[in-house]
């Protein structure tokens, strides 16, 4: 449950497993990288819970890890959908904007929150090597188009991780598409207290 994961909601946040970036201060490792290592979820739980407490949520996150990177998210999703009656937020880096756009076509999200990590130029630095600048840019040129298209159902955050200088963040506000603002979260040390190594 989450009162802050999507503003002016209460919200149920579900974490899809896995995720192509590596970024070093990434705080959800090991969901993230090994989430082989966690319990799964069965549906049957999920949907469960989401009956039990549907009446008084209204909204429903998609985190992760990358959920992205299911190719049945949207299918998932438009199940979800038809059996409960709630708007659904869908967290993403960006990465997999094929994904996004079938998501919105459908009907299946009602907010993607996107995760900009920097300026292109540092992409490769945040990402753990994962992504190239010319890869990060025509992924999110894809995603600000959407943007444009649907411009009520896109967010756009940048988290202040040690690595970015303000002159950074303002870099990132200006690759936003107009009309659009720049959402800044805080950056927190892994839960574990130790910053994550980049795996090679």
């Amino acid at each position: 449950m989450s009162l802050c994961d999507w503003p002016g909601r209460i919200s149920v946040v579900l974490f899809l497993g896995g995720c192509d970036l590596r970024c070093p201060t990434c705080h959800n490792s090991v969901l993230a990288w090994t989430p082989e290592q966690l319990p799964c979820v069965c549906p049957n739980d999920v949907h469960q819970y989401l009956e039990a407490k549907a009446s008084w949520l209204d909204g429903l996150v998609i985190s992760g890890g990358e959920a992205t990177l299911s190719n049945d998210l949207p299918g998932w999703l438009a199940e979800l959908r038809k059996r409960f009656v709630l708007p659904v937020k869908l967290d993403t880096n960006g990465m997999h904007p094929e994904v996004v756009e079938e998501s919105l076509r459908l009907g299946v999200v009602d907010m993607v929150a996107v995760d900009v990590k920097g300026p292109l130029d540092m992409y490769p630095a945040l990402t753990g090597n994962r992504v190239a600048p010319n890869q990060a840019s025509a992924c999110l040129d894809r995603i600000f188009d959407l943007a444009g298209e649907f411009p009520g159902r896109f967010m756009f955050r940048c988290t202040l991780v040690p690595r970015l200088e303000s002159t950074d963040v303002d870099q990132v506000r200006r690759m936003l598409p107009a009309g659009f603002s720049l959402i800044t979260q805080s950056f927190f040390e892994p839960r574990n207290g130790q910053k994550e190594e980049i795996p090679c």
